[in-house]
């Protein structure tokens, strides 16, 4: 037997870390901190040019209730939700559990009790896999800025940031995401001491994986607010979209129309999962931790359609965003390899749906809620399923998947020119 490469190896771990992550699609991100007090976006602080004095202030008047995160976690576990990241410390500096690094946490003053701690047990009653946000950049650190051209401030910083990396790791069980951000100001891995640190974390946390934004690739990419779906991360690399349920990450008051629509998140959902994403969408609790009535009502209303129709979602989807082409009546996920299709079809076309350009054979039809078969005919480039109720029978989103069970992989062929076969 061929001895297996360290490549090899590797690989098959990585393919191991990574399944649940894989087969959960969908997670809330979690952005709570001294900014939600103002209500003005979490970078308030660093848009308004407030004084690190100043801010500072912030610390003692904040005063959350108690355990708002059993709140969160309950509802993420209603919405469909499989792990939650929240923010151990944003840009502002300021840690949300007791540190020895620095007295500008939540233990230490106004909270005056461990919000970090708090939100682990959350998860962990509501059976959500656990996900820790830490920045890399720090405007209230003294050497946060100044140690891009301090060598003793650099080393200072950095023991600072291993140090509270380390003790996030250490001090609260079993942690399944590690999830950085901006690597501001240092420029290179190098300098941030990346792969050091990351050594650490696997050392500390074995089964941990880690996102790209420490300036290595690790385990998944990260695009922001805005996905080209014909664009997506390269095959291979995982990628988990994190996206604003309003336009802002910490709590600031937004008009309804600001919201994302049930109909919009399941789109992204379905999109997503299709290239092979995950969906990570933001809560911003208010600074009491209480979530935004909007948030809760939409999401509620996902984990209802997702109760009825996560096997389009959920375990082991394929990547087929680039065997399919986009239709104008919904939006496609496949299983199986392939050979399990289903159609979310959003725009309900009335008692008759049209699917062309499918290069392989249907075998069946069916609603994928009842199992209740659905009439079809198919020519070489043209699929109609028939006898379909007048109207949308999903009551909650109106998003109806549709199963087809397939002779071979889904594949759609349908260019910008018309071209009858």
């Amino acid at each position: 037997m061929a001895k297996k490469s360290k490549a090899d190896v590797a690989a098959r771990e990585h393919a191991r870390r990574m399944r649940w992550w894989h087969e959960a699609r969908f997670g809330m991100f979690v952005h709570w901190g001294l900014y939600s007090q103002l209500e003005r976006h979490e970078w308030v602080m660093n848009r308004e040019r407030i004084p690190v004095r100043e801010y500072e202030k912030l610390a003692d008047t904040w005063k959350p209730e108690p355990r708002p995160a059993r709140d969160w976690a309950r509802l993420a576990k209603k919405a469909g939700m499989k792990y939650m990241v929240m923010t151990t410390k944003h840009h502002e500096g300021f840690c949300l559990w007791d540190t020895k690094q620095t007295d500008y946490c939540a233990a230490k003053r106004g909270p005056g009790r461990d919000l970090v701690r708090e939100y682990v047990e959350a998860c962990r009653e509501f059976g959500l896999k656990i996900g820790f946000y830490y920045s890399l950049m720090d405007w209230h650190h003294p050497d946060g800025a100044r140690c891009a051209r301090d060598e003793k401030a650099r080393r200072r910083f950095l023991d600072f940031t291993q140090g509270c990396v380390g003790e996030l790791m250490s001090n609260y069980g079993k942690i399944d995401v590690l999830w950085y951000d901006v690597s501001w100001p240092l420029p290179t891995p190098e300098a941030w001491e990346s792969r050091k640190m990351t050594r650490m974390v696997r050392r500390l946390q074995p089964h941990i994986i880690v996102n790209n934004r420490a300036q290595l690739p690790e385990d998944f990419d990260t695009p922001e607010e805005y996905v080209e779906l014909f664009e997506l991360p390269e095959e291979g690399r995982s990628w988990e979209a994190c996206m604003t349920f309003n336009g802002s990450w910490g709590y600031q008051p937004a008009p309804p129309e600001d919201w994302r629509s049930v109909r919009e998140v399941l789109k992204l959902l379905a999109n997503f999962t299709a290239g092979g994403g995950n969906l990570l969408l933001n809560i911003g609790p208010k600074a009491d931790g209480s979530v935004p009535e909007l948030a809760t009502e939409r999401l509620t209303a996902i984990g209802k359609w997702l109760k009825k129709y996560g096997e389009a979602l959920y375990g082991e989807v394929d990547r087929c965003r680039r065997r399919v082409e986009w239709m104008p009546k919904g939006w496609w996920t496949a299983k199986n390899n392939g050979r399990t299709a289903y159609f979310w079809c959003s725009r309900w076309p009335g008692t008759e749906l049209a699917i062309g350009g499918l290069r392989t054979t249907v075998k069946k039809a069916s609603f994928l809620t009842t199992g209740k078969p659905i009439e079809f005919e198919q020519t070489r480039d043209r699929l109609v399923l028939k006898g379909l109720p007048k109207s949308n029978p999903d009551r909650i989103a109106g998003v109806t998947v549709i199963k087809l069970e397939c002779a071979s992989k889904l594949r759609q062929v349908l260019g910008s020119g018309y071209v009858v076969l």
